[in-house]
């Protein structure tokens, strides 16, 4: 990697961003529709304290709407645009440029950890400023982690699952139909309590939004008993994440399918 590689990632970078935002459906599902979800659901169950002495409730719907800001800006959007691109050969005319692959991918996934910085900052501050959600300064660098590998871990998981998607047409209802169950059973809309089914929880458990969403929550819960370094998530999704890079490696097409 030289300076002028750098170079070209940083305007491959500046294109996709712009892209993204000048894409109304891409920029709604990825930036406004997180923002909805949190002001519904602090609106359906209120934020008042959830003991005596705090937190607020909008602290446990601040990470969880913060993990599907990930999912959405790295899993779904990356894979939607690669499908895309794949199949109205974008992908394999770019193979007969001299700019490098590595450029071109990299900025899609550039971008999307722009976006999740954005999301996550903006995140937290709408729920300090108008749900009184603590910041808590000592778990930042935890949650800069955190955010890190959920935003490799599921790029990776992106790329691999273009594999399944066999046009860009099937994409979007493709990709949603896969997450939005598993919003569900992986704490990001409401946090698994005692009374949560054993079953729900144990699906969550496999997969990475639920172990990514539990990451997040000890960021923002001053009285949480989890720990602020949470290994054995980062671990979990690092697995995923390591499976999703090798069926890159090996599967990942750059002509169109059909």
């Amino acid at each position: 990697m030289n300076t002028r590689g750098l170079q070209q990632l940083a305007t491959q970078t500046r294109f996709d961003f712009v892209l993204l935002w000048r894409n109304p459906l891409a920029s709604f599902f990825t930036v406004v529709l997180p923002l909805i979800f949190l002001f519904v659901l602090t609106a359906l169950f209120g934020n008042d304290l959830v003991t005596p002495v705090g937190p607020k409730l909008a602290s446990r719907f601040v990470p969880g709407i913060i993990a599907l800001s990930v999912v959405q800006a790295s899993f779904v959007n990356l894979a939607i645009v690669t499908v895309f691109r794949r199949e109205t050969s974008i992908l394999k005319r770019v193979r007969g440029t001299p700019i490098r692959p590595w450029v071109f991918m990299g900025g899609l996934v550039a971008t999307a950890y722009a976006v999740i910085a954005l999301m996550a900052v903006l995140m937290a501050l709408i729920g300090w400023a108008v749900y009184d959600v603590d910041l808590l300064w000592k778990t930042v660098p935890s949650l800069i982690v955190t955010l890190i590998i959920g935003g490799a871990v599921f790029c990776a998981l992106g790329l691999a699952f273009t594999n399944l998607v066999p046009n860009e047409t099937t994409g979007p209802p493709f990709l949603n139909l896969v997450v939005l169950p598993l919003y569900f059973v992986s704490d990001v809309y409401v946090p698994a309590t005692d009374e949560t089914p054993q079953a729900i929880t144990l699906i969550g458990d496999i997969f990475p939004i639920r172990h990514l969403a539990v990451a997040l929550q000890g960021s923002f819960d001053p009285l949480s008993d989890k720990s602020i370094w949470p290994v054995t998530n980062w671990l979990v999704m690092a697995a995923w994440g390591v499976a999703g890079v090798l069926i890159v490696t090996r599967w990942f097409r750059w002509t169109p399918r059909s």
